[in-house]
């Protein structure tokens, strides 16, 4: 009997399907970033109680700009369709298509950072500012660290746009993309909620 006439279906070792360790590492680093944004929220709503007690949180919120907020929501959304639209070129291997849709989401991110910048001037104009009230703290809080998480997503779609154009597109290269856009999908999910509880609930 021979080594090949041994190697039946019982003796063999069955292949491991491995998750893609990149993909595992993200939704890990993300699920990090939640229990972060949970414990901003949890903030903001104790806050809110405190403020709601004293008679002063809904003179703050008065100056907030519904419509405004709704013009910025949509643009990240859009920006998030736009990354996954990258990301399905990626994996047909369009590389012309994922550095379009790539370049979008980065300026529609920047857009969304200066519109956000342009509120915050328009509450500093009207008197809301982190000195002013326990109101003012928590939202330029909240919607600074969300600022800052949407800056290091923009950062992250250069440098996988710059891989892509210094070197041959690879199979790891499309994985660094899929992996940037479930960022990017966290951190639209974060303002949608950051708007329904500063704009809407308030």
């Amino acid at each position: 009997m021979t080594n090949q006439d041994m190697a039946t279906p019982q003796n063999r070792v069955p292949a491991l399907n491995r998750p893609n360790m990149v993909s595992v590492g993200t939704i890990a680093f993300l699920a990090q970033e939640l229990m972060f944004f949970a414990g901003l929220f949890a903030m903001y709503f104790t806050s809110r109680a405190n403020g709601l007690a004293n008679g002063d949180w809904s003179t703050q919120t008065d100056h907030l700009n519904i419509l405004f907020g709704g013009i910025i929501t949509v643009v990240l959304i859009a920006s998030s369709f736009t990354s996954q639209f990258g990301v399905f070129a990626a994996e047909r291997g369009d590389v012309f298509g994922l550095r379009k849709w790539f370049t979008v989401t980065v300026v529609l991110g920047v857009i969304f950072l200066g519109l956000v910048a342009f509120e915050w001037t328009e509450m500093v104009m009207a008197g809301v500012t982190p000195q002013s009230s326990v109101f003012g703290s928590v939202v330029y809080i909240i919607t600074g660290f969300h600022m800052a998480h949407v800056t290091a997503g923009i950062i992250a779609f250069i440098v996988v746009l710059l891989r892509v154009a210094k070197s041959k597109f690879t199979p790891a290269q499309a994985t660094a993309a899929m992996a940037v856009s479930y960022y990017w999908h966290f951190v639209d999910a974060i303002w949608v909620g950051v708007f329904i509880t500063i704009y809407l609930v308030q």
